[in-house]
């Protein structure tokens, strides 16, 4: 296993179990440039999407223009530091996991980073392999794993969704949905903040294999979208995101 710090070359090739052909998309806000490039060949080979910013603001600017599943954010960054980056980013409703990289080993820094937003820390010099794994453990946790309300409601404004009665209300009123979009509905709404794929909702909810299509998906989500948006032409609750697919945001 390689420890990796500015300037090394990674060398430490070994894939993790189910990390290949994940397709999350990570942002690496990192200002050593060697390094950017050595992480970004590394997630690549483990097949995640990778984009990188140098400095916190082009980093804020990325974040707001586009989706992504996790973000490996540097603490020392010119323009905003990573704390700050952190606390927008949550500011903005962004939910994604943040992990963050720093040359400081003091505790302090830490609970800094933690009282920012952040979900885990590792401090450089570090061992690639055990980045892997951390981003592989923060991606899982956040891919829908959240425990369930223990009524089995879920609140998003005007919607409630009781999964166990299978009931949708929308401002104060009971909505008839088929199954198939109350399933839809559900299946969005526990994944609350992550983009869904079409071809992830075709499999997991057209499990009779009754559709190939992703325009199956669109259709209805379309008409979901009539149901409980206020304006379904500008939905406020299933957004869409180009070419990666629907994002469920109360």
């Amino acid at each position: 296993m390689t420890a990796l710090s500015c300037g090394e070359v990674l060398t430490d090739t070994v894939s993790l179990p189910g990390s290949a052909d994940r397709g999350r998309r990570i942002l690496v806000v990192e200002d050593e440039r060697e390094l950017c490039l050595t992480l970004g060949d590394r997630f690549r080979s483990e097949g995640y999407e990778v984009e990188f910013a140098h400095d916190g603001r082009t980093a804020l600017q990325k974040a707001s223009g586009s989706v992504f599943d996790l973000f490996l954010l540097d603490v020392m960054l010119p323009m905003e530091s990573g704390l700050e980056v952190c606390v927008k980013l949550r500011k903005a409703g962004i939910a994604a996991p943040v992990l963050f990289l720093t040359a400081r080993s003091q505790s302090v820094e830490k609970i800094a980073g933690f009282r920012a937003g952040g979900d885990d820390y590792l401090t450089k010099p570090f061992d690639t392999l055990e980045l892997m794994v951390r981003v592989e453990a923060l991606l899982r946790r956040s891919a829908g794993n959240d425990p369930k309300p223990a009524d089995g409601q879920y609140e998003f404004g005007p919607v409630t969704l009781d999964v166990l009665r299978k009931k949708v209300i929308v401002r104060g009123e009971t909505i008839s949905l088929t199954p198939r979009e109350f399933e839809l509905l559900r299946y969005l709404a526990e994944r609350s903040g992550r983009t869904v794929s079409r071809e992830e909702l075709l499999e997991e909810i057209w499990t009779d294999a009754s559709s190939n299509f992703t325009r199956t998906v669109d259709m209805h989500i379309a008409g979901l979208r009539r149901k409980i948006e206020s304006n379904p032409k500008s939905p406020e609750l299933i957004l869409t995101d180009p070419g990666s697919g629907y994002r469920f945001q109360p």
